[in-house]
């Protein structure tokens, strides 16, 4: 009997190492400036959000035209997940879990504006807040599982915890996880990318300690 217990736990403790996660690489885009991996790659004075936008599309020397036709959240969304994926490639199965507080508002308000003259269709298209998942996945070519939650303030345990039971169901080998917030112009992106390779343990408290680093980062602008 004892042998069969320690089996049990042998398995049990072999199952929980296997499960380790690891955040390969993370992006942050905030108040003009763009952090990758705790280094600053681009700043920008610019305070309107699309030429902000503008910049970092040009900077990032992105070519892709519908990019220009899409809502402020989705430009955000695309802009961060490109810098992550140029050094890590994305299989099809990469994941996608983002969150944010605003839901998309933003374009919502947007698109409430012009029902006074003409309701436009193309803001119509983006006023769900998981739109953004669907433009990422196109962009990329992906074809794997995805959620968005809405959420006061950024939840790590929740980015973790669903995160955690997409890869250990082996549902997806990569998960794109983070925050993805626009509220009036100001706009707080925080990606990270997810896997079995070896790097930063993904815990709920390395996620916020990397989410809090990167915004208590004291601006470089004058």
């Amino acid at each position: 009997m004892a042998d069969v217990t320690w089996l049990w736990f042998l398995k049990q403790k072999k199952n929980k190492m296997s499960n380790q996660f690891y955040i390969q690489d993370w992006v942050k885009i905030k108040n003009g400036e763009i952090f990758n991996s705790g280094k600053l790659i681009f700043e920008s004075t610019e305070k309107e959000l699309n030429l902000f936008l503008k910049e970092c599309y040009e900077f990032l020397e992105i070519k892709y035209p519908k990019f220009h036709k899409m809502d402020g959240l989705s430009k955000l969304g695309i802009l961060g997940s490109e810098i992550i994926f140029r050094k890590n490639k994305p299989t099809k199965d990469t994941a996608l879990v983002i969150s944010n507080n605003a839901s998309s508002l933003e374009t919502d308000k947007q698109f409430q504006e012009s029902t006074k003259t003409f309701a436009s269709p193309a803001l119509f298209v983006y006023t769900l807040p998981n739109i953004v998942l669907g433009e990422i996945s196109i962009k990329y070519k992906l074809q794997s599982e995805n959620a968005f939650f809405i959420s006061e303030d950024f939840n790590a345990g929740l980015l973790k915890d669903y995160s955690e039971s997409l890869l250990s169901s082996e549902k997806t080998s990569r998960v794109l996880c983070g925050w993805l917030d626009l509220q009036n112009g100001e706009y707080d992106v925080f990606l990270c990318l997810v896997s079995k390779e070896k790097n930063i343990p993904f815990s709920e408290e390395s996620l916020k300690k990397l989410y809090c680093a990167e915004n208590d980062k004291p601006t470089h602008r004058t």
